[in-house]
Protein backbone atom coordinates (compact mmCIF):
# COMPACT_ATOMS: atom_id res chain seq x y z
CA UNK A 1 0.00 0.00 0.00
CA UNK A 2 1.59 3.31 -0.65
CA UNK A 3 1.12 6.39 1.81
CA UNK A 4 -0.13 9.55 0.05
CA UNK A 5 2.18 12.68 0.54
CA UNK A 6 0.47 15.75 1.35
CA UNK A 7 2.14 18.99 1.31
CA UNK A 8 1.29 22.52 1.90
CA UNK A 9 0.16 24.80 -0.67
CA UNK A 10 2.91 27.19 -0.43
CA UNK A 11 5.56 24.39 0.17
CA UNK A 12 4.23 22.88 -3.20
CA UNK A 13 4.65 25.57 -5.48
CA UNK A 14 8.07 26.21 -4.12
CA UNK A 15 8.86 22.54 -4.70
CA UNK A 16 7.50 22.28 -8.17
CA UNK A 17 9.18 25.23 -9.19
CA UNK A 18 6.07 27.01 -10.20
CA UNK A 19 6.68 29.97 -7.65
CA UNK A 20 10.28 30.51 -6.75
CA UNK A 21 10.29 31.21 -3.49
CA UNK A 22 7.81 29.99 -0.61
CA UNK A 23 7.06 33.49 0.99
CA UNK A 24 6.11 34.74 -2.73
CA UNK A 25 3.84 31.59 -2.95
CA UNK A 26 2.19 32.66 0.63
CA UNK A 27 1.60 36.23 -0.36
CA UNK A 28 -0.38 34.91 -3.57
CA UNK A 29 -2.54 32.77 -1.21
CA UNK A 30 -3.29 35.17 0.83
CA UNK A 31 -4.13 37.57 -2.06
CA UNK A 32 -6.41 34.74 -3.43
CA UNK A 33 -4.28 34.52 -7.16
CA UNK A 34 -4.07 30.59 -6.09
CA UNK A 35 -6.34 28.07 -6.64
CA UNK A 36 -6.99 24.26 -6.08
CA UNK A 37 -9.73 23.14 -8.43
CA UNK A 38 -11.26 25.97 -9.05
CA UNK A 39 -11.99 26.98 -4.98
CA UNK A 40 -9.64 29.42 -3.46
CA UNK A 41 -6.89 28.20 -1.68
CA UNK A 42 -5.00 29.38 1.56
CA UNK A 43 -0.96 28.29 1.81
CA UNK A 44 -1.94 25.50 4.39
CA UNK A 45 -4.10 24.12 2.09
CA UNK A 46 -2.75 20.50 1.23
CA UNK A 47 -2.28 19.27 -1.92
CA UNK A 48 -2.82 16.18 -3.29
CA UNK A 49 -2.27 14.09 -6.61
CA UNK A 50 -4.84 14.95 -8.92
CA UNK A 51 -5.32 18.25 -8.04
CA UNK A 52 -4.95 21.29 -10.43
CA UNK A 53 -3.62 24.27 -9.74
CA UNK A 54 -4.13 27.84 -11.33
CA UNK A 55 -2.35 30.95 -10.31
CA UNK A 56 -2.42 34.12 -11.62
CA UNK A 57 0.76 36.47 -11.16
CA UNK A 58 0.37 39.53 -12.92
CA UNK A 59 -0.49 39.39 -16.35
CA UNK A 60 0.33 35.57 -16.67
CA UNK A 61 -2.06 32.62 -15.81
CA UNK A 62 -0.97 28.89 -14.96
CA UNK A 63 -2.82 25.90 -14.88
CA UNK A 64 -1.33 22.98 -13.84
CA UNK A 65 -2.49 19.46 -12.71
CA UNK A 66 -0.41 17.35 -10.20
CA UNK A 67 1.00 13.98 -11.07
CA UNK A 68 3.08 13.42 -8.11
CA UNK A 69 3.76 15.18 -5.09
CA UNK A 70 7.37 15.65 -3.96
CA UNK A 71 8.84 15.31 -0.81
CA UNK A 72 12.09 17.61 -1.85
CA UNK A 73 13.08 19.54 -4.03
CA UNK A 74 13.81 17.65 -7.56
CA UNK A 75 16.27 18.18 -10.24
CA UNK A 76 14.42 20.76 -13.33
CA UNK A 77 14.46 17.50 -15.86
CA UNK A 78 12.13 15.67 -13.54
CA UNK A 79 9.48 18.13 -13.32
CA UNK A 80 7.75 17.21 -16.30
CA UNK A 81 6.93 13.98 -14.01
CA UNK A 82 5.36 16.34 -11.18
CA UNK A 83 3.32 18.72 -13.65
CA UNK A 84 1.40 18.71 -16.39
CA UNK A 85 0.41 21.93 -18.22
CA UNK A 86 -3.07 22.23 -19.14
CA UNK A 87 -5.16 24.26 -21.43
CA UNK A 88 -8.60 25.26 -20.92
CA UNK A 89 -9.38 22.62 -23.33
CA UNK A 90 -8.14 19.92 -21.95
CA UNK A 91 -9.76 20.81 -18.28
CA UNK A 92 -13.22 20.62 -19.67
CA UNK A 93 -12.57 18.02 -22.42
Amino acid sequence: MTAVILVRLDKFLQLSRLVKRRTLAHELCDRGRVRVNGQPAKASAAVKQGDVITIVHGDRRLLAKVLHVPDRPKPSKELVEILARLNMEELHG
